[in-house]
């Protein structure tokens, strides 16, 4: 993509309005664009990278053996009376009424309308176990929005809902989610702590969050050094495997990490050497829950069982904030110039700047690299403005993408191009012929 025809509204000064890093620099970068008190439009350059978060999430959901769908976002109140969640559940969720007077929601989750979509379709125990997902805008409405996209009213979510015969089977159904959440997060360059946690109004008997270290996280966080020292996209897994699975969660869960709202500082120090304790802030990337029956049961979700007797299914819910994962993993990864993006889930792979565009020579050998690296499949973005150098790199270090490939008159003079790695700010001068080998071989 050239960058002399994309759309990329850079903003020269830092917003009025932006009180923390993630918002700022989407806002600087061109990333969003706010319509309205926690809601806004993603612009080409965001809307890149939300795809990508959302296809690693459908990738390692699908890996784990969950089935992709799609509910509508506008639900019927009539449901959620049915659950006895209509009137329990708060002025966050907004309640409409159509042109017939018939009261509807704008869905904030949708255990209801999965539990009645899957009653409706189960006939046996043979039906089950299943998890069924979807990736689906909800609306929630915070009374007071802010941070840009990391507490917005309108966002971007994957919410799988597991259905089985028994307890202990729901139970290996919330330890896959666990661990595909594990590896989905690593994905991503992150390593997001699972951390015991209240049910809230979702309810149940069993839940955990993943929370990813950053100074601006919402929540208030102790946990054991040994997380982060682990190689969290090193193992694979065989999710049919009960025992293997299990025991990466027991490995998991054995360790100390608490929210203040959970946290014990008695336990803390007896479990945790103080070498070890490591106390901070943590953003909620990701919740998952076991309810057991709590929505089967009023909703009418059960199946005749092997000995012809009616079982009401056991259910969980699991969630994952895709919108919000772009802005805690700037959070989690950015300095002074802007944004530092993963590779995995970066924009464009390769940002290409010609210092020097309209000069034959600098123009020739960018068009010559740009054209090699997007045969090879590389996604470039090749600022080819007739704007001074300096702003050209600020703009590439504002944006974050990986690698960035400089081509100037003195580097071609020696037949060189220079390669900076954003994240190290590692600089080093590649000859002209080597380059797409370097970034693409």
């Amino acid at each position: 993509m050239r960058l002399s025809r994309y759309f990329l509204p850079i903003l020269r000064d830092d917003p009025k309005e932006a009180e923390i890093v993630s918002h700022r620099l989407m806002l600087r970068a061109g990333m969003i664009r706010q319509e309205a008190a926690g809601s806004y439009s993603w612009l080409p350059l965001g809307f890149r990278v939300l795809k990508k978060i959302e296809q690693i999430v459908r990738e390692e959901q699908n890996r784990a053996g969950a089935i992709e769908v799609l509910m509508p976002t506008i639900q019927s109140a009539d449901l959620w009376r049915r659950s006895g969640r209509y009137d329990a559940y708060g002025k966050e969720m907004l309640r409409i009424t159509d042109r017939h007077e018939r009261e509807m929601l704008f869905g904030p989750t949708n255990e209801e309308m999965i539990t009645d979509i899957f009653r409706q379709g189960v006939q046996s125990y043979k039906d089950v176990p299943r998890n069924l997902y979807h990736i689906q805008w909800k609306f929630r409405d915070e009374v007071r929005p802010r941070f840009g996209v990391m507490r917005g009213r309108e966002f971007l979510m994957k919410d799988a809902y597991s259905f089985d015969l028994t307890r202990e089977a729901g139970q290996h159904s919330y330890n896959k989610m666990f661990v595909s959440y594990l590896k989905t997060f690593a994905r991503m360059g992150l390593k997001a702590v699972p951390m015991r946690a209240e049910t809230g109004p979702i309810g149940g008997k069993d839940s955990h969050e993943f929370l990813i270290l950053a100074p601006t996280g919402e929540s208030e966080v102790f946990f054991d050094q040994t997380f982060l020292d682990m190689d969290w996209s090193a193992f694979d897994i065989d999710y049919d495997d009960v025992d293997a699975v299990s025991k990466v969660v027991g490995d998991f869960t054995s360790r100390y990490a608490a929210t203040s709202e959970m946290h014990d500082a008695a336990d803390y120090e007896k479990r945790v050497p103080a070498d070890r304790r490591v106390n901070g802030r943590g953003i909620e990337v990701g919740h998952i829950f076991f309810f057991g029956t709590k929505y089967a049961e009023p909703l009418g979700c059960v199946v005749q069982g092997p000995d012809g007797k009616m079982v009401t299914l056991e259910s969980g819910s699991y969630g994952i904030g895709v919108s919000r994962l772009v802005g805690g993993i700037i959070e989690a990864s950015h300095d002074k110039d802007g944004i530092i993006w993963p590779e995995s889930v970066a924009p464009f792979d390769i940002g290409l700047i010609n210092i020097k565009a309209g000069d034959a020579e600098a123009d020739a050998a960018s068009e010559k690299i740009y054209k090699a690296l997007t045969a090879k499949g590389k996604d470039v973005l090749y600022d080819d403005r007739n704007q001074p150098g300096g702003a050209k790199f600020a703009t590439m270090d504002l944006i974050g993408l990986p690698w960035q490939v400089i081509i100037g008159p003195r580097g071609l003079k020696d037949g060189v191009a220079e390669i900076k790695n954003r994240k190290t700010g590692a600089r080093e001068n590649v000859a002209l012929d080597q380059v797409v080998a370097r970034l693409a071989g």
